[in-house]
């Protein structure tokens, strides 16, 4: 990489991980200038050992995908899902969604009913990311690996000065830098935090079935228990992803257990509707924990993703969270430059916290509740809990309802969606 003195664009993103790579391609597909740092290598953060996780798209984020230009190249490694089951440990109270329940096709009119849907790899939604903003160079410059040793500010703008001695400068930055976040500590911004004592295995699975596109959820004391239908692998074989939480202190004695036994564990965790197991990729955990800040917003600065947010993976809505992120600040980025306003004043940044911030409050909260009320075995809230899937079950307006909250198309979409939709 040829060395650079000082670039000066539009908009800096601090952190180039899906979220941050995602916002540099809708912005460049908007024809706004700006510029992707990352201290990590992309050829590291594409090999298996560097992210082992899979991750949901709901049906609004593929828009989202769609307006940045990179949904079509990932379509082909992506598995709809069509079907979603929850189960309560042995209790005879489920729910089942399907995607062509009444009232899902209202939102793509003229066509067969959308998916709530698809899961990926992580690893692969990466590399399509990486390969979106090669492609967009005339307006995005991703700088990566690259450190930074420090930030600066100046009257109009804000920046950052690289280890090379490189200077990057923008009316606004935007920090995408994960739940360790850099530029929220630069801004003095705190957080409030809350440890579940509970770690996520994750794998990917090969099984005898097919799994029919059905995500599979199962609550147990410990914690869900997701099985998400993935596309077939090289040999054709059925595939899943497998989200297992358990209590902290169970993760290692699991992680330390040799293949076969592993696999039993597995086995008894899915039971027999996918006939026999096994794992085809190296278990791996990641600590659970709820994480929002105080702020979104500084001088010149906005908080996205995981630097702002990070809820329980019980919904599968992590990223769907930061994708929502992404399409406010496009829309509302373009709309002052194309309007000649400064990108980084305070009437954007107050817009954005305004609109992002209640939404992620609100699924911080919901999946909080959710997993304080599934992830124990008390007889009373075991009760209530099963009559609550029965009801909802039993009740198609608020199957209809929860369906639209899993598919993200529920309230207002912003412009950038509905305009991915024409």
């Amino acid at each position: 990489m040829a060395k650079i003195k000082h670039v000066r664009t539009n908009v800096l993103i601090i952190g180039g991980g899906l979220s941050g790579l995602a916002l540099a391609g809708a912005l460049g597909e908007a024809g706004v200038d700006c510029v992707c740092i990352d201290r990590a290598p992309p050829v590291t953060q594409l090999t298996e050992t560097y992210d082992g996780r899979t991750t949901a798209i709901s049906y609004a984020s593929h828009l989202v995908l769609k307006t940045a230009g990179a949904w079509e190249t990932m379509l082909p490694d992506c598995e709809p899902i069509r079907d979603i089951r929850v189960a309560d440990g042995a209790s005879p109270f489920y729910l089942h969604f399907s995607h062509d329940d009444d009232g899902n096709e209202k939102y793509d009119p003229g066509r067969e009913a959308p998916p709530f849907g698809w899961i990926i790899e992580n690893r692969i939604l990466r590399h399509r990311l990486f390969n979106n903003v090669k492609r967009l160079k005339k307006h995005v410059r991703h700088i990566a690996p690259a450190e930074i040793r420090e930030f600066i500010r100046g009257k109009n703008d804000v920046g950052v000065i690289l280890e090379d001695g490189a200077r990057i400068t923008a009316p606004l930055m935007i920090g995408a830098d994960g739940r360790n976040s850099a530029v929220r500590q630069w801004l003095g911004i705190g957080v409030k935090n809350a440890d579940y004592k509970q770690s996520a295995i994750v794998c990917n699975v090969a099984h005898e079935l097919d799994h029919e596109n059905a995500a599979v959820e199962h609550f147990r004391s410990a914690g869900p228990f997701a099985v998400l239908p993935m596309t077939r692998g090289a040999q054709g074989e059925h595939r899943s992803s497998v989200v297992w939480t358990e209590h902290g202190t169970d993760t290692k004695e699991i992680l330390s257990l040799n293949a076969e036994d592993f696999d039993a564990r597995l086995q008894e965790l899915f039971g027999p509707h996918l006939g026999a197991v096994r794992h085809i990729s190296k278990p791996m955990s990641y600590p659970l924990g709820l994480m929002h800040a105080d702020s979104y917003i500084g001088a010149r600065v906005a908080l996205m993703a995981e630097a702002a947010h990070a809820i329980h993976p019980i919904a599968g809505q992590g990223l769907n969270l930061s994708l929502r992120d992404v399409a406010v600040l496009t829309e509302l980025i373009f709309e002052h430059l194309r309007c000649g306003l400064d990108p980084g004043g305070d009437t954007l940044l107050q817009k954005y916290q305004s609109a992002r911030r209640g939404d992620t409050l609100l699924m911080a909260g919901v999946t909080d509740l959710l997993n304080r009320l599934f992830s124990n075995d008390l007889t009373t809230v075991r009760l209530i809990r099963g009559l609550g899937l029965g009801i909802v079950h039993k009740i198609p307006p608020l199957k209809r309802y929860f369906a639209r909250q899993a598919m993200g198309i529920s309230g207002i979409m912003q412009k950038s969606l509905r305009k991915a939709t024409n």
